[in-house]
């Protein structure tokens, strides 16, 4: 792949990166409408229930946003090769709405995430992903703090 089209492949995710820092649902399902292929792979498990992956991927914002509203997501590091972008990424929010079966706390959690996308004509086909769960669950108190 040139190195033009591996340009290219990086802004979708500064798109989506755009996009989720609105906050607004709408934006964003437009916006995954746009770059996300509508039989997209994805090979992890996802919060949501939805007929379909592509659904899902954007139920999946819009509960991030219900319970995180003033979500941020920061890419740190974006790296493509071939037909795959590799992406880490920071996200904080105020745990203002339910997430994830907690009532709200008014907690602020940060966490990190590293996805792996892969891209045909300028959409995601695929993508893998681990998310820090532990780290969000941790700060929401619902896993007990370590104690040393």
């Amino acid at each position: 792949m040139s190195p033009a089209q591996e340009t290219s492949n990086k802004a979708v995710f500064r798109r989506i990166e755009d996009a989720v820092n609105t906050g607004d649902v709408e934006v964003i399902a437009t916006t995954i409408d746009d770059l996300v292929a509508p039989d997209v792979l994805i090979h992890m498990p996802l919060p949501v229930e939805a007929p379909g992956a592509h659904e899902a991927f954007r139920q999946l914002w819009a509960m991030l946003l219900r319970g995180l509203p003033d979500l941020h997501l920061t890419i740190e590091d974006l790296i493509a090769e071939g037909d795959k972008v590799v992406m880490r990424a920071s996200v904080t929010g105020t745990h203002q709405g339910q997430y994830m079966g907690v009532p709200p706390t008014g907690k602020t959690v940060t966490y990190d995430e590293i996805f792996i996308w892969r891209l045909a004509g300028g959409r995601i086909t695929e993508m893998w992903g681990v998310v820090d769960i532990f780290a969000q669950l941790k700060q929401l108190g619902v896993i007990p703090a370590q104690r040393t």
